[in-house]
């Protein structure tokens, strides 16, 4: 992650980063990144891993497809609450992980994810975490919650993480696109925060508003409701124009070409919105 992150970070530009449900989601947004000449990061979330039952048989696939890709990919384990599966992951060659302490207390949440920071960075891996909730009663992505800066920065420098997800007005599993961003806290938090920011909850905000996030330094864009979307709007589709059709090949397959074509779509828009040197010297 830390060389395919590198040049959008220093450029200004996004890296789109989606979650994979299963294989077909996968191969999906392999095929998007290709097609769109951007490097691409994987996610499987916690919640992937319960539904298949483990990690290991997702996530050998998946990093077999990041292998065999024409453009870099990474596999990233997203909102692990679990050390003991951040560490499968991490065995496994996942270059990513996610560990999500924000249920925790502030502090339990900085020492253990300190913990898990430095065993990642001992394999080379890297790691995004973020804050417990700050502002707003329902959670840390809650419309209405917001990071603050100078707590982002601190939280960064007491745990050692790579990147950090912050609050800035997304929600997650939105199935509307007409969030509107903080922009100006986000570039708070772009001077404040010596890492890239993560932007989680992406799938609520309209492509100006993911460009105008890109621009203001979110560096990292999290994608899975919309693909979600998409992907089932295909395959009722192709269902419904043909009721007799009963192998899964033949619908599953509307899904994934869907998913691969927005992927594409997103990360143009995702890629294009930046453009200037914010390097830090």
């Amino acid at each position: 992650m830390s060389e395919v992150i590198a040049a959008p970070a220093a450029q200004g530009r996004g890296l789109g980063a989606f979650n994979v449900i299963q294989l077909e989601h996968a191969e999906a947004i392999v095929a998007g990144a290709e097609r769109a000449g951007a490097p691409v990061v994987l996610q499987v979330s916690e919640n992937c891993v319960a539904y298949h039952g483990a990690l290991a048989p997702i996530g050998r696939a998946v990093l077999a497809l990041g292998r065999a890709a024409s453009v870099p990919v990474v596999v990233h384990l997203d909102h692990a609450t679990s050390a003991d599966l951040a560490r499968e992951a991490v065995a496994l060659g996942f270059g990513s992980v996610m560990f999500d302490a924000s249920g925790l207390s502030h502090e339990a949440n900085v020492a253990s994810t300190a913990e898990v920071a430095a065993r990642c960075r001992a394999e080379g891996v890297w790691v995004e975490a973020e804050l417990g909730e700050i502002g707003g009663k329902d959670g840390v992505h809650a419309p209405h919650a917001r990071t603050d800066p100078e707590e982002a920065a601190g939280y960064v420098a007491a745990t050692g993480v790579d990147a950090l997800a912050v609050a800035v007005g997304t929600s997650h599993a939105m199935l509307t696109r007409d969030t509107v961003l903080d922009l100006a806290l986000i570039a708070r938090l772009r001077a404040a925060v010596p890492v890239p920011l993560v932007l989680h909850g992406s799938s609520g905000v309209p492509d100006d508003g993911l460009a105008a996030a890109v621009e203001h330094g979110m560096t990292k864009i999290n994608v899975a409701t919309q693909l979600n979307k998409v992907f089932t709007a295909a395959v009722r589709e192709r269902l419904d124009a043909d009721p007799g059709l009963v192998d899964p090949r033949r619908y599953v397959s509307a899904g994934r070409d869907a998913v691969a074509a927005e992927v594409a779509r997103l990360l143009h828009v995702i890629r294009a919105g930046g453009r200037r040197d914010r390097s830090r010297g």
